[in-house]
């Protein structure tokens, strides 16, 4: 159905496929017409899986999302929920079932609930004591682990995994990571060789050995297309998320916020005809925006300094075309000038769009309030006065800047320092209180938790992998890089740094003693198979024998950004490495989009 999906030798495709055939199974159980209600934060990646249309072929005539609001009246014979494990959601399907069986209708409705991706016993019993189980013809489970949002990036979509783990120290989606990694390999065969930082990590990959050696579905010797997999904890690396994203992806992110692949945009900067998959409304207009358009998939992991000349090189291909002298052409000639004509027009349309968005990101990304901001940043990046109050945040909250803008600089600040030295830590809090209100304390409060914000206590960690891994660069090459700093122009993402540096011939043992200085365990695993008995050798060793890219599994637990994807396939696109990447993230995040999650709402 999606064949942008399909490309790389662990083909994604495959996954999407999977889930189709849960989906089918679960809506031909039910006979007769459907409607279904979503968990709101599931329909947009279920959507990433099957098309409405898909649906509708399957009797499904409405669909609505799940809330304390009884759903309209409706005439189908089936409504089936569709959910992650909440209790908050157990209210509101039991307060729909209650309402439409106080309709007392002639034909009665049959319930069903399917969770997503396990059942769960405790909302279970939540439906009993609401009085409402036995209303349920059937409860089952969607097992749809991964959404696959390209050919090499797989999502779980789990909202504030990181929150949930730092903060509410609920570890949940800990056993929902492992679960996924046993359904990939389920898929594409068992993982032979594994790593990890981070204490997190480690436990997601304990988890997942067990249920692997448990699952009889996996055979011993079977190993499949992934040769390595590197599980990531967030917390070794806060820095990457906090940092401003200068790739084109990532600023549209940023400022337009990207969800399940798609992003709204202001109406009145499009006129009709422009675009592609584009629904329109009132005030925004819907973009898809993934490989499958082929400009997208050319401009998405530059850097914005870089979109503009190729924008001009596509206008004047397009040009040169359409200036064409045909009158001297054969007849074979025109056919295939013909044949040409959709795909000219689709260029037309991707250049209309992409130069609409790049002028409203360079409109934002030229102010003064940006450029200052950034700015700020890089000093921190760099070391640079991070023992004392910055001048420029007291400037923001002098001028009641956004709360958010306020404590990103200061955690970034922290970070850079291995923490805030206590009296500026102190100074910052009352400039706070001062003018945000008493209450700002408890989201400083989460922040302190969640690690993001400290005071300053021994080695200056952030400065010795600084320099150790070259994290920073003096003279940047944005257009024509020629390494991994130019998704934030002067700073590379420490987490792939560390896959870079993975790369490398003994690449993971040498990085043992560099990697003691983050929180957490540094581990490696081998998953015992026949077929890989002779092959346990050097990294060096499986090189020489084939000339196929390795294919590398980069799992973040906690959540990644758009730059860390462009920077990991810039690392694929070097042939010295000869590798191929699938990433995979309990979330997609920006920096707006974590700090929103430990920001307390008054």
């Amino acid at each position: 159905m999606y064949t942008h999906l399909a490309g790389g030798r662990a083909n994604v495709q495959l996954l999407q496929e999977s889930a189709i055939r849960e989906l089918v199974e679960i809506l031909d159980r039910c006979e007769g017409t459907k409607a279904i209600l979503w968990d709101e934060s599931l329909g947009g990646p279920v959507g990433l899986v099957a098309r409405y249309t898909f649906l509708e072929e399957h009797n499904v005539t409405k669909m609505y999302a799940l809330s304390a609001e009884p759903m309209a009246d409706i005439d189908v014979k089936n409504i089936i929920f569709i959910t992650r494990p909440n209790q908050t959601l157990m209210d509101y399907i039991a307060n729909n079932i209650h309402e439409e069986e106080k309709k007392k209708k002639i034909s009665r409705k049959e319930y069903h609930l399917y969770f997503v991706p396990k059942r769960s016993f405790l909302c279970e019993k939540r439906l009993q004591v609401k009085g409402v189980q036995g209303s349920l013809a059937h409860i089952g489970e969607f097992k749809c682990d991964f959404f696959p949002f390209d050919n090499d990036l797989l999502s779980m979509e789990l909202k504030d995994a990181y929150k949930d783990l730092y903060l509410d120290r609920d570890t949940s989606c800990l056993h929902q990571s492992a679960c996924a990694l046993l359904a990939l390999q389920k898929l594409y065969g068992r993982i032979p060789k594994v790593y990890g930082k981070g204490s997190c990590a480690q436990r997601v990959w304990e988890l997942t050995k067990t249920m692997t050696n448990e699952d009889e579905a996996i055979p011993n010797n079977d190993k499949g297309v992934i040769d390595q997999m590197i599980i990531l904890d967030r917390s070794i690396d806060l820095m990457s998320v906090l940092a401003t994203q200068l790739t084109y992806e990532g600023l549209i992110d940023e400022i337009f916020g990207i969800n399940n692949t798609t992003v709204n945009l202001p109406a009145e900067k499009f006129s009709s005809g422009e675009g592609f998959s584009m629904e329109k409304n009132t005030e925004k207009i819907k973009f898809i925006l993934n490989s499958k358009e082929q400009l997208y998939a050319k401009l998405r992991d530059k850097h914005f300094n870089a979109v503009g000349a190729v924008l001009s090189r596509l206008a004047k291909s397009i040009r040169s075309t359409a200036n064409e002298n045909h009158g001297e052409k054969s007849i074979q000639e025109l056919k295939k000038f013909v044949e040409r004509l959709p795909d000219i027009k689709a260029n037309e349309q991707s250049l209309a769009t992409h130069t609409k968005i790049a002028e409203r990101v360079k409109e934002i990304i030229s102010s003064d309030n940006f450029l200052d901001e950034l700015g700020c940043e890089q000093e921190f990046m760099i070391c640079s006065d991070i023992d004392k109050p910055n001048p420029f945040i007291e400037d923001l909250i002098a001028k009641q800047a956004p709360l958010r803008n306020v404590l990103r600089l200061m955690c970034m600040q922290s970070i850079a320092g291995s923490g805030l030295k206590p009296k500026v830590l102190d100074y910052y809090k009352r400039e706070l209180v001062q003018v945000y209100g008493l209450q700002v304390l408890l989201t400083i409060g989460n922040l302190e938790k969640a690690g993001l914000l400290k005071a300053q206590t021994g080695t200056r960690t952030y400065t010795v992998l600084r320099k150790t891994f070259n994290l920073t660069a003096e003279h940047p090459e944005e257009v024509s890089p020629k390494d991994i700093t130019y998704v934030h122009s002067i700073y590379a993402p420490l987490s792939v740094r560390i896959v870079e540096q993975h790369l490398k011939p003994n690449g993971w043992q040498s990085l043992n003693d560099v990697l003691s200085s983050l929180p957490g365990p540094t581990f490696e695993d081998f998953q015992p198979a026949t077929a890989l008995n002779s092959r346990r050798g050097s990294f060096t060793s499986e090189i020489s024998q084939s000339d196929i890219p390795r294919v590398i599994v980069v799992f973040f637990i906690g959540g990644c950004t758009f730059a860390e994807i462009s920077a990991l396939r810039f690392l694929a696109q070097q042939d010295e490495n000869n590798v191929e990447f699938l990433v995979c993230t309990t979330k997609l995040i920006n920096k707006n989009s974590f700090l929103d999650s430990f920001i307390e709402k008054y």
